[in-house]
């Protein structure tokens, strides 16, 4: 199954993410099919960008956002 999931990046203590799709049975920072985003969780307010095409393209698709990118994508407005 896809899963449109995050991966972290950045320094120790200071994560970043990207926002990818990637097979569900790949690891959390190996393989991945696509980078659809971004997310900062250190700034304030938190900052996400989204490719509106390319998440709505995956979305259609059948891949299923994990719970934490759910919540970015309906705040963005695209779910």
């Amino acid at each position: 199954m896809v899963k449109i999931r995050l991966r972290r990046m950045g320094k120790k203590k200071s994560p970043f993410y990207r926002i990818i799709v990637a097979d569900s049975r790949s690891p959390r920072d190996g393989r991945f099919i696509e980078e659809i985003g971004t997310y900062d969780p250190n700034q304030d307010p938190s900052v996400f960008k989204f490719n509106e095409e390319s998440t709505k393209k995956w979305l259609a698709n059948g891949a299923k956002p994990t719970e934490t990118v759910a919540k970015l994508l309906k705040q963005a407005g695209i779910m």
